[in-house]
């Protein structure tokens, strides 16, 4: 910062979140100043699936997700699991995931979602349309698989909620699935099509590329780490390890699965937890992967990106101390080369990462209860890169002090309080 200690608006973080907020906030003119404590995208943004998944309108926090609970955290390596070193931690937020699987939560958050997908599938085709990031995005499909017609029929509720917000897919059948990904083992007999499904070639990249895009605008890059943020008047400050102080008209807290000190330091109450995601990125290969796969029964994907064929999903609620369990990353890739019989699974790299998750599936957008200088923008679980720049708008509108493109009441800090 050439010893500067003052600027307009400080974004704490370049995940995907804050660059995409420092875009937003460049184009209605403000002066940007990224502050990473790390290396741009080297968080959750560089190993998620790369899928903008709008229709994922679906809140966690279900009715009867607690009756499937105990049965996925006995197998520790099934679709959910808690360490037991820290399982008594997570217990809290446990409880309030729990509070948020009532019928009146989910359709609660349901609504909620509908909103934030329509508004993020809007402004994702802003950002598509620009030529510096245009090439990022393609039009793949997705095609979501089912190991048998009774879960299928058992996802049918949550297809017709998507299709009732105005998602466009259609029911296919073993030779039409064929047609669509040639490869898959013969099980598959029962899926659902999304023609309109989009795929980011490599999620790093794409951050990157934001990244690059704003500082080649102005903006100023800053390595450190925030210690703490606090009002100042009007304004805010922020303090970094090493005694530095910054202070800023503006600050824009997106720091992801670190989040969680800045804000309860501010008296906000957030119940910030990590979904630990693995996955494997495995070489380019003969083996042709045409778009998007869900494998539903399983709660894992493979997507094709730029530079090899990804693996990955399921949710490991283990904090930000635990080692890896790369065990996880073995069993699903143990099961992509049972499902993709032609696929390729030596040579790949692994790779863990936080999502960082809020019990409801909401996101927190929106400002401090400390100072409408402080801004919140994180907490989006696996759905960061999809609602991005959906965030990215609502941030720029609450900086601006204009009214939000959609209520960002749903995404209070204090609802939890």
């Amino acid at each position: 910062m050439s010893g500067q200690e003052k600027c307009d608006v400080l974004v704490i973080g370049t995940g995907i979140i804050g660059v995409m907020s420092a875009l937003y906030l460049q184009q209605q003119g403000r002066s940007v100043t990224l502050l990473e404590r790390g290396e741009i995208a080297g968080g959750a943004s560089a190993g998620n699936a790369g899928i903008l998944a709008f229709p994922e309108i679906i809140p966690i926090a279900a009715p009867g997700i607690m009756k499937k609970a105990p049965r996925w955290l006995m197998d520790p390596l099934g679709p959910l699991s808690v360490p037991p070193s820290y399982a008594l931690k997570i217990a809290p937020w446990l409880w309030r995931f729990w509070r948020a699987s009532s019928e009146a939560a989910f359709r609660h958050g349901l609504k909620t979602q509908i909103s934030m997908m329509g508004l993020a599938a809007a402004e994702m085709e802003t950002i598509r349309a620009m030529p510096e990031l245009s090439g990022f995005i393609s039009n793949t499909g997705t095609l979501d698989l089912y190991d048998s017609e009774t879960s299928f029929n058992a996802a049918a509720a949550d297809w017709s909620e998507k299709e009732k917000a105005g998602f466009v897919f259609n029911r296919v059948g073993r030779d039409e699935i064929e047609t669509l990904q040639p490869g898959l083992a013969p099980q598959f007999q029962h899926a659902m099509f999304t023609p309109g499904g989009l795929q980011v070639s490599e999620p790093r990249d794409f951050t990157k590329a934001i990244a690059e895009l704003v500082i080649a605008r102005g903006a100023e890059l800053v390595v450190g780490e925030a210690l703490r943020v606090e009002p100042l008047g009007d304004e805010a400050r922020v303090t970094l390890t090493g005694g530095k102080t910054i202070d800023a008209a503006k600050v824009v807290v997106a720091g992801g699965a670190w989040s969680k000190n800045l804000g309860s330091s501010l008296g906000d109450t957030l119940p910030l937890e990590t979904e630990r995601g693995y996955n494997t990125t495995l070489p380019l290969q003969p083996f042709t992967l045409n778009r998007q796969l869900y494998f539903n029964d399983h709660a894992f994907v493979v997507t094709p990106l730029s530079t090899g064929i990804r693996v990955g999903g399921a949710v490991e609620l283990g904090g930000l101390s635990l080692p890896p369990n790369y065990h996880r990353s073995e069993a699903l890739l143990g099961k992509a080369a049972k499902f993709l019989p032609g696929l390729k699974t030596d040579g790949g790299k692994q790779w863990m990462g936080f999502r960082p998750s809020m019990p409801d599936s909401l996101p927190v957008i929106g400002p401090s209860k400390a100072s409408p200088a402080i801004i919140y923008a994180f907490g989006h679980g696996h759905l960061g890169l999809t609602q991005s720049a959906a965030t990215g708008r609502l941030v720029s509108d609450l900086i601006a002090g204009r009214e939000t493109a959609i209520s960002v009441d749903p995404f209070r800090a204090g609802r939890f309080a």
